[in-house]
């Protein structure tokens, strides 16, 4: 009778060992599921690449503003015939603001354009005067050669110009006055004497109804322009180029 008892103890004991062990092995199955079906971690790694794509976008947006640099020299717009090919008396090949206009070009990847006067002026520089100061008094706007035909693809605008009695000369009104500068962000840089900027900012401010003028203008006195390479580099980082 005893031992009965004991093999039916000992029977049992093996059935609940069994069961235990069907019990862990579902736990460990179940477990292994989850683990396996659970969110992949990089789908939060996939919402923080899709905000960088986004600022990638915006920043390469901003770098993609198209530059143009317009400019008023007096050496491309004086009479050939009277000026050697390299430099005479009255005329330096390139001129002061051409040079100015040059490296701003390299900063900022912008389209140079020269702005031309169908009447060349006299290669004179009194004479050049004379006739500016009476187109000034006068309010002739000189005619220009040529336009700029995909003015609407740019948005920025660097116009540069010597200063002709106390202002800008009257070919770059003509340039304003020919082409629309709205939305347009404009930069102003000059090469002048002993006057300064005198009133050309002004003149140019009221004349340009669109667009947006910056305060921050470069100039330069003559004579300094040859050593200005650093100053306009200087201006142009600090104009956010």
């Amino acid at each position: 009778m005893q031992r009965k008892i004991v093999f039916l103890l000992f029977i049992i004991l093996i059935l609940s060992l069994s069961a235990c062990g069907e019990v862990d092995h579902d736990t460990q199955d179940e477990s292994s599921y989850y683990t396996e079906t659970a969110v992949p971690e990089s789908a939060e790694s996939e919402d923080e690449t899709e905000i960088l794509l986004d600022e990638t976008e915006i920043s390469e947006s901003s770098e993609e503003q198209k530059v143009l640099v317009a400019y008023f020299s007096w050496a491309d717009n004086a009479k050939q015939d009277t000026i050697d090919a390299i430099t005479s008396a009255s005329v330096t090949v390139p001129g002061n603001v051409a040079q100015l206009a040059a490296w701003v070009s390299e900063e900022t990847d912008g389209d140079l354009f020269s702005i031309q006067v169908v009447d060349p002026y006299p290669a004179d520089w009194d004479e050049c005067l004379n006739r500016a100061n009476q187109e000034k008094a006068d309010g002739i706007r000189p005619e220009l050669v040529r336009k700029v035909e995909n003015m609407e693809e740019y948005d920025v605008v660097f116009l540069g110009y010597p200063n002709w009695w106390y202002s800008c000369p009257m070919a770059v009104l003509s340039f304003i006055e020919s082409h629309d500068f709205s939305d347009k962000q404009i930069y102003l840089f000059c090469s002048h004497g002993t006057g300064g900027l005198a009133r050309s900012v002004q003149d140019i401010t009221e004349i340009l109804s669109d667009g947006y003028i910056s305060e921050n203008v470069f100039d330069a006195y003559g004579d300094d322009t040859a050593d200005s390479r650093a100053a306009i580099s200087e201006w142009i980082a600090e104009i956010g180029y």
